[in-house]
């Protein structure tokens, strides 16, 4: 062949989060959703993980377009990082564009092309054709890809299950990816989150019955957690709550502005008279009352953890009912404890997933990648989205599935896996990885190793003045601590800490600027030996020379 077919994996492959793949044949590049990942415990002060896309920067005249799968975060969260680096257009369906448009107005970001695509429709950029699958997911708009490229047809699922009795009627078209299969596909790409989950999963439509159940009994106001995103989730809510005579009051940034973009885009349908605004509340009894909010992961700044420690307008007490429709997502179970232990605290009733069926999964399970790896018959298989052991699970199912044991690649960031008509190959990398974002600027490794010493052992400063003209020390070393020891009650040993540096600094009297790294390194080793020797810890220590 001329030309190999490239395909990238940029994250998404050994984590949870961070989706991005590149799709590469000749000159052209096609992108493959742009997520994030939120920072775990070990990165103090990090607001957002995303995508190492120097890869992409070094090779933006070559991109013909970005292809988005769905609207989750940790699918669309890094596109405004990326269209600071390199511009392209973007395309996906009408729910999924109206948040990454309303993200890149939250970063200033003009100019960017955002293309609606329906599902069922073809677009083509560069040598790729690319046509819109409906999918089913825990999000409206959700879709997989069928890319045809020279050498064959590429399918990448995106986050998908199969539902045939989805809340908006519209299952997903079982029948498009036979059609493919029929006439043969290159390679699949596969959703590999629930793999370890035997059989299929559950629809959306049977914790309906859980909601209504609950409804029922409840006597008070009703309180409902669950991911923003979740539109379906939201609707099946709405109607019970209205089949109940209760009003709805949606609190959360992100849940008033979901609601808000569903509704204009028919996916939402509440009677606008059924919604009403937290101040209202107060006149309404409590009996025939509903609220959505955010919180379900137990985030500190959420509507419910704000409900749960009495800072929100709507305080939970006895009497109210709060439902957590969702569980927790590895890594958040404590905080999602936490609150949970203060709405009992507050003498509500919760119900919550370890009570009763509150939450259904987005994501296929075993039976589900079985039947789409039997629907598709792919010749190359690459299992995405999922950490190693759900790659390499996924992977033994592909070839128990009659997938050629040599014809499947786990792969990691920054693998290039390449592909002709007959063979595959695993061989390179290009550039991979995860910047760290705070505020509004990346945030490199040292950093955070500085950040983390700070946070376990604190920090000594040390300040030095000398005289410009001599080198001459011209007062008393002054010490500061933070985070280390309290100074008051420490005085002997700051004293003598103090007194230690003044000394080594005194031998170096009559240097001239170019010794200043030296002084600073000699201050620098000798109290921390003099501070480990006396406390057993090791904080930064920061000396400052001043000069008069």
């Amino acid at each position: 062949m001329k030309h190999k077919l490239k395909i990238i994996p940029l994250g998404g492959v050994g984590e949870i989060g961070k989706n991005m793949t590149v799709i590469e044949y000749g000159n052209d590049i096609l992108i493959i959703d742009c997520g994030l990942i939120f920072p775990d415990e070990e990165m103090p002060g990090i607001d957002v993980v995303i995508p190492d896309m120097a890869y992409l920067e070094q090779n933006k005249d070559r991109i013909r377009g970005m292809c988005v799968t769905h609207g989750h975060e940790d699918h669309i969260g890094a596109i405004p990082f990326a269209m600071e680096r390199f511009r392209c257009p973007i395309l996906g369906t009408r729910f999924t564009n109206a948040l990454i448009r309303h993200k890149l107005d939250e970063h200033h970001l003009k100019d960017v092309e955002v293309i609606d695509v329906d599902p069922g429709q073809a677009v083509t950029l560069g040598c790729f054709t690319v046509e819109f699958i409906k999918t089913g997911h825990s999000i409206a708009g959700a879709v997989a890809l069928a890319v045809r490229t020279p050498i064959g047809t590429l399918i990448h699922t995106g986050d998908f299950k199969i539902d045939m009795t989805p809340i908006d009627g519209e299952p997903i078209d079982i029948n498009r990816f036979a059609y493919y299969g029929s006439k043969g596909v290159l390679a699949l790409l596969s959703d590999s989150t629930n793999v370890e989950h035997a059989g299929f999963t559950q629809s959306e439509k049977e914790i309906g019955k859980t909601f209504e159940r609950v409804f029922t009994k409840a006597q008070g106001r009703v309180i409902v957690a669950t991911f923003a995103s979740n539109v379906y989730r939201i609707q099946q809510v709405a109607d019970v709550a209205i089949e109940h005579g209760r009003v709805l009051c949606f609190q959360g940034r992100s849940m008033e502005q979901i609601v808000k973009y569903a509704q204009e885009l028919g996916y939402l349908h509440i009677p606008s008279d059924k919604i009403v605004r937290v101040e209202h509340l107060k006149n309404i009894p409590d009996n025939m009352v509903c609220v959505m909010t955010t919180g379900s992961q137990g985030e500190p700044m959420s509507g419910l953890f704000r409900m749960a420690n009495a800072t929100h307008k709507l305080n939970v007490g006895a009497g109210d009912t709060v439902i957590i429709s969702a569980s927790a997502i590895p890594g958040n179970e404590r905080g999602v404890a936490r609150v949970i232990n203060a709405l009992y605290a507050k003498g509500a009733d919760v119900v919550y997933d370890r009570m009763a069926d509150v939450h259904v999964s987005g994501h296929a399970c075993a039976g589900e990648l079985r039947l789409m790896l039997g629907i598709v018959k792919p010749k190359f298989f690459i299992p995405v989205h999922g950490e190693a052991r759900h790659l390499k699970m996924h992977a033994d199912l592909a070839k128990e599935m009659g997938v050629a044991p040599e014809r499947v690649f786990i792969a990691q960031n920054g693998s290039v896996i390449e592909l002709t008509a007959r063979k595959g190959v695993m061989n390179e990398t290009v550039q991979a990885g995860s910047h760290m974002v705070d505020g509004l600027t990346s945030v490199e490794d040292v950093v955070l190793n500085d950040r983390k010493l700070l946070s376990v052992d604190g920090l000594v400063s040390a300040v030095i003045v000398l005289d410009t003209e001599t080198g001459r020390l011209l007062a008393p070393v002054e010490l500061y601590s933070r985070g280390f020891i309290y100074m008051r009650d420490n005085e002997p040993l700051i004293s003598e800490a103090s007194e230690l540096v003044y000394e080594t600094a005194k031998r170096f009297e009559g240097a001239n600027k170019s010794d200043y790294p030296a002084i600073k390194s000699s201050v620098k080793n000798r109290l921390r030996s003099f501070l480990y020797d006396r406390t057993g810890r090791t904080p930064m220590i920061l000396p400052i020379v001043i000069e008069i």
